[in-house]
């Protein structure tokens, strides 16, 4: 694996990239994108071979690591296919994001594609309440899911927890044993400001990392870390468990300091930061020059200039970036 030669203006390294297959979902999550959505159409979206492309270039300049995102990436036809592209890359790490919809389908296509790692969204063990926070999603699905991966050999998966109050804070200790039961991590993540909701009140609704981990001590004590993930979680570990839990915390504890990756969108944008709109599009350059790897590169590197220096996460709720989640690349 080269060096990265990634480097903005502050001095930090970019090598790792996170890479929207799709805007799409067949789940609505509340936090994530509202009821009713409007897609992007089929010609403003990168072709599989076009995302291949990025993720390429992106490699050649020193990426270690690449996660696929979405929307929900599985729901992506031709999606193992473009696994088994980029796992052949040499990669040191290669990740999915995904709400385990699928995978009881394709949990073994990904693992002999290459994948490397799954991070799955479980934000309620109740059948009735995660249905109202996905407002279409089935939990028995992502149940099977969740084993169908385990079965498949992923030897590294690891839950994602949006904490909110009012919503499902109550169900942090009973989240912790079914990891722990399943030999699974576990990250809880603050509820991020993007996309302009309706539905609940960010601000009302935001539990800090701090308050998770003061109800998770009440029942195992937790030991910082220095495991690293190469994103922005906090590890601890329990003394009694292999499972480890983590925290991501963009409002109460800012990871920008040691921010090592950009985004790319499925449309093509560039994303420096996830918290502002920073950005270049490299839709017309794929366009317009067709398999020039030297003129993406040279867009890559020029890039880095944009990184800003950190986000400004509200925590009182208040959106500052319009674009939802589904659309950042989760």
């Amino acid at each position: 694996m080269s060096q990265s030669v990634l480097t903005d203006r502050f001095g930090r390294t970019v090598n790792y990239v996170r890479l929207s297959v799709t805007d799409r979902c067949d789940f609505r999550c509340v936090y994530c994108m509202a009821e009713e959505m409007t897609f992007l159409p089929r010609e403003k979206i990168m072709s599989l071979e076009e995302i291949a492309q990025v993720a390429r270039n992106f490699v050649s300049l020193g990426t270690q690591k690449i996660r696929l995102t979405g929307g929900e990436p599985l729901i992506r036809k031709g999606v193992v296919d473009l696994v088994r592209e980029i796992g052949s890359y040499g990669l040191r790490d290669f990740a999915m994001t995904t709400n385990g919809s699928q995978l009881p389908a394709l949990a073994e296509g990904l693992r002999r594609g290459g994948l490397d790692r799954l991070n799955i969204s479980l934000d309620s063990l109740d059948a009735e309440k995660f249905r109202t926070i996905t407002r279409t999603g089935k939990l028995s699905q992502v149940l099977d899911g969740i084993d169908a991966a385990k079965e498949a050999g992923f030897e590294r998966i690891k839950l994602n927890t949006v904490v909110m109050k009012g919503r499902n804070e109550e169900e942090i200790p009973d989240l912790v044993e079914f990891a722990r039961a399943k030999g699974l991590d576990i990250t809880f993540i603050e509820e991020m400001p993007l996309g302009e909701i309706s539905e609940h009140d960010r601000g009302l609704a935001l539990c800090t990392s701090e308050e998770v981990r003061a109800i998770i001590a009440r029942h195992h004590e937790l030991e910082l870390t220095d495991d690293d993930s190469g994103g922005p979680s906090r590890y601890y570990r329990m003394p009694d468990s292999a499972s480890r839990v983590g925290f991501i915390s963009p409002h109460s504890h800012n990871f920008c300091s040691t921010c090592n990756r950009v985004r790319v969108t499925v449309e093509g944008r560039l994303l420096l930061c996830l918290g502002n709109e920073h950005s270049m599009d490299l839709l017309p350059l794929l366009r317009e020059h067709p398999g020039n790897d030297e003129r993406l590169r040279e867009a890559i590197i020029a890039a880095m200039d944009l990184k800003p220096e950190r986000h400004h996460f509200s925590s009182d709720g208040e959106v500052e970036i319009l674009r939802f989640m589904n659309m950042t690349g989760g």
